[in-house]
């Protein structure tokens, strides 16, 4: 495998990172075995987040011991320098470490800059000074946003959705990033769960040599499923390449992509889930969509009062209502048996 160097970082890794958002969804023992596990596989890089519940507690937990052979990357969504404080030192006692090697700012609506009034990116150069973080990162899922960070000059990583389901303009900022020699990881490479053969989302990232990847896991089967690519990893053919461009024209365009910015939805519609139900359940197997508790979650979007919070968070620009009301329709021609799977 591979091993990528992150922009002007001194980090390099293989080219397998390890996401660990979905382990908050597990008891920390599971998740300490989850973390173990990838650690002595090979991988090197984890990257959690500050509003990731117990996530950073459980790597502590699982990895504390092995501090100095591994790099952690969270983040923070402080719009405040009290608050970014606040989150860093919470972060450093949780994970129980006394220094962040990519401190991260979490998909924030604009891009902090020095003298922008908020205080933020001064706090982190501050925190940089006192070597409680070494380097400053950004994640985002707006282009402009993610475009002017590049352009500034400021960062030293972006973290971005990419997936092979990437538009150009997405191919353009690892192109930016490459030429600024600014690092670029990938988040969402499975597309939030609606690509489901991971050789071939592995073997498309594998072929951009500045792109480090991190893969959101919370099941043993799935974490070995990555590991077996540290040894042999799967390389781009005819097979995969025919997957890759069915995939795309079913699903390239406006389909969700679980990014969860939409949140929490007044009426209590999972949002998420229903706006791509559609997707999901021609795309994994259909039962667990069916059930009655499914059922239930998905009449739910009748009670949309089209508020357009959620419209107005997309990062992505969709609108969300119209959406959810495309899914349930289709959901409902599926349960009458109209539209057979």
């Amino acid at each position: 495998m591979k091993n990528v160097t992150l922009g002007s970082t001194s980090i390099i890794s293989p080219q397998n990172g390890f996401g660990a958002l979905p382990i908050q969804r597990i008891c920390t023992e599971d998740a300490a075995a989850l973390l173990r596990r990838a650690y002595e596989a090979g991988i090197t890089y984890f990257d959690t987040a500050n509003a990731y519940t117990d996530s950073e507690e459980k790597i502590g937990c699982a990895l504390h011991d092995v501090r100095d052979k591994i790099y952690i990357a969270t983040k923070t969504g402080a719009t405040d320098v009290k608050t970014f404080w606040e989150h860093l030192e919470l972060s450093l006692k949780r994970m129980r470490t006394d220094y962040i090697d990519v401190y991260q700012f979490h998909n924030p609506a604009f891009c902090p800059k020095p003298g922008d009034g908020t205080g933020l990116y001064e706090a982190a150069l501050e925190a940089k000074a006192q070597g409680k973080i070494r380097h400053i990162g950004i994640t985002n899922h707006r282009l402009a946003v993610a475009r002017e960070a590049i352009d500034s000059g400021l960062y030293e990583t972006l973290q971005f959705p990419f997936c092979y389901l990437a538009t150009e303009k997405d191919l353009e900022l690892v192109e930016l990033c490459k030429q600024q020699n600014m690092g670029f990881i990938a988040m969402k490479g499975l597309s939030g769960g609606l690509l489901s053969n991971a050789a071939a989302c592995f073997a498309w990232i594998s072929q951009f040599d500045n792109v480090l990847p991190i893969w959101g896991v919370q099941r043993m089967h799935e974490l070995e499923e990555f590991i077996s690519f540290m040894d042999h990893p799967p390389v781009m053919n005819d097979e995969m390449r025919a997957l890759i461009e069915k995939d795309r024209g079913e699903l390239v365009g406006s389909f969700c992509r679980s990014c969860g910015y939409c949140m929490p939805c007044p009426m209590g519609i999972e949002i998420p889930n229903c706006a791509r139900m559609s997707q999901l359940i021609r795309r994994a197997p259909s039962a667990p969509y069916l059930t009655p508790e499914w059922q239930a979650k998905m009449m739910q979007v009748e009670n949309c009062i089209h508020c357009n919070r959620c419209k107005g968070k997309c990062p992505y620009e969709l609108d969300t209502p119209t959406l959810l009301q495309k899914n349930l329709e289709d959901y409902k021609r599926i349960l009458s048996g109209e539209i057979k799977l």
